[in-house]
């Protein structure tokens, strides 16, 4: 059996302390529909929190480790800490120095999900996905510019600690050109069923390319 731990905030989340599937209702139970159409036998855990951030994320995973000794984990994380950065009246060196905080605890975060040494078992499959956005409403087109670099940097540590980075953001800002933006976001950063469906397919692609 192959776990499966998905980590992230409300997008991962997506219901599942008050959805009847524990997985929520969003893409992390589409990924699982779809793996269990594969040879591979896979137990998907979703440990998504609404509201969070990156340095609770940090406070929680040691537990979360422990209790369920993954094999392949996926990190969806960051629009919170954006939104942390842009709707408190920061200025921009004060950005800067939250987007520099983000970069190390990331770090730590990436050391910490690949130490499997404890256990003598082979390294952990990581998968670390890229956070996004949607210019509708136009007040999120100013958060763009950190959400690039904060993807840049998610990109440099995924690489580092091979990681496979997953885009996600020229994907649904495409889809959302072709099919209105309502068919994939209800708000700007929560996604639709089929926006869930699309970053669903997205991380199976990558997950089932790289056994």
């Amino acid at each position: 059996m192959t776990q499966l731990l998905c980590l992230g905030d409300s997008i991962t989340d997506c219901g599942r302390l008050f959805f009847p599937n524990p997985l929520g209702n969003g893409y992390v139970k589409e990924l699982s529909r779809m793996l269990s159409d594969t040879s591979q036998n896979f137990s998907v855990i979703n440990k998504g929190i609404d509201g969070l951030t990156l340095e609770k994320l940090l406070h929680h995973a040691p537990s979360w480790l422990q209790a369920t000794d993954p094999d392949i984990i996926t990190v969806l994380i960051g629009i919170n800490d954006i939104g942390i950065m842009m709707n408190t009246r920061r200025t921009s060196g004060q950005q800067q120095l939250l987007m520099q905080k983000f970069s190390e605890q990331y770090e730590q975060l990436a050391r910490l999900l690949s130490d499997r040494k404890n256990t003598g078992a082979r390294y952990r499959r990581l998968f670390f996905l890229e956070p996004f956005i949607f210019s509708c409403p136009q007040y999120y087109a100013a958060w763009k510019p950190l959400l690039l670099q904060m993807s840049g940097q998610i990109q440099k540590i995924s690489q580092k600690h091979g990681a496979v980075f997953v885009p996600l953001q020229d994907a649904l800002a495409q889809e959302a050109s072709r099919s209105g933006a309502d068919s994939i976001t209800t708000d700007g950063i929560h996604l639709t069923p089929r926006g869930h469906q699309i970053l669903a397919g997205k991380l199976y692609s990558s997950i089932t390319s790289e056994r």
